[in-house]
């Protein structure tokens, strides 16, 4: 009974043995197998000392003897905090910028600076005190383009060097003190004020001119009308007139003649005239009986 019991006391001591010894192969097997996700590039150490580059996947090392660590080669943003900075005229402006980089060569960034992001933020400021201070407060406040490409274009070239790319940096804030911002916005107000006072009075003067020009149109108007009636109207005229001549003639001048006689025999009863004398068709006695006037012999008395 005690052998049997000695012999299982030894059993459970080898068990757990074996039992360790497994989990620790175990915990070797999972610490050599890494991950590298497709957003990062991973490095690997071989007893601390730098050996490859590997691409996303799944990678192996060797425990203990090799370490992995990714680097992650999306786009990134720093925000810049914000910091006072004399302009050229002497006011003080509070500016602020955000900082977008991303690395291009994982060895350096690792290897070459210890922190990358501080490094950039402190860089970020001492750059933009150099820019802003070298600008006047107008200038600083309408040139932000300017001010962006100058700080992207120092930083790029100072951080190439440590395997990163600033694409872009946006200045976020420029502010004023708030005196300044106020004279500044009364200045803006009465600016305003006086462009809408222009606007209203070439309003007004471009009204004013409309109705003279619809006066003149409308009078032109009126004039073209007189003319165009009067054109017709002399028009109407001239061929009554050509009508009257071409069929109207001859009874004027019978109309004429008839006044002429009514005239000239109005107190006359007895009229004498040549036989063939035109008057008879004029009076209507062509075809009458005409009595025939007898001419005195010599010798003869006049009838009584």
């Amino acid at each position: 009974m005690i052998v049997n019991a000695a012999l299982s006391a030894s059993d459970i001591e080898t068990g757990a043995f074996l039992l360790v010894v497994l989990l620790a192969i175990l915990a070797l097997t999972m610490s050599s197998v890494k991950v590298v996700n497709q957003f990062e590039r991973g490095l690997v150490e071989k007893w601390g000392a730098y050996e490859k580059t590997v691409d996303p996947g799944l990678r192996f090392i060797i425990p203990i003897v090799q370490k992995v660590y990714r680097v992650n080669m999306r786009e990134q943003v720093i925000d810049v905090p914000p910091q006072e900075i004399i302009t050229e005229d002497n006011v003080v402006v509070n500016v602020d910028a955000i900082v977008y980089y991303q690395i291009t060569d994982p060895k350096r960034a690792i290897y070459e600076i210890e922190d990358f992001e501080l490094a950039i933020v402190k860089l970020a400021q001492t750059t933009l005190r150099n820019v802003v201070g070298e600008m006047t407060l107008d200038t600083c406040l309408t040139s932000r383009e300017k001010i962006n490409n100058d700080l992207r274009k120092v930083l790029d070239e100072a951080t190439d060097k440590w395997g990163t790319k600033v694409n872009r940096i946006e200045v976020q804030r420029i502010d004023p003190p708030k005196d300044i911002q106020e004279a500044m916005h009364k200045q803006k107000t009465a600016e305003q004020e006086r462009r809408q006072a222009r606007l209203q009075a070439t309003g007004r003067k471009e009204a004013a001119e409309q109705d003279k020009e619809g006066t003149i149109l409308v009078a032109e108007g009126k004039s073209q009308s007189i003319l165009l009636v009067a054109e017709a109207e002399a028009k109407a005229i001239k061929l009554v007139s050509e009508a009257a001549n071409q069929y109207f003639k001859e009874n004027a001048q019978i109309n004429k003649k008839l006044d002429v006689i009514r005239d000239t025999f109005a107190n006359q009863t007895k009229v004498i005239v040549p036989s063939n004398a035109d008057i008879l068709n004029v009076i209507g006695l062509e075809g009458a009986q005409v009595l025939p006037i007898r001419k005195e012999q010599k010798g003869e008395a006049a009838p009584r």
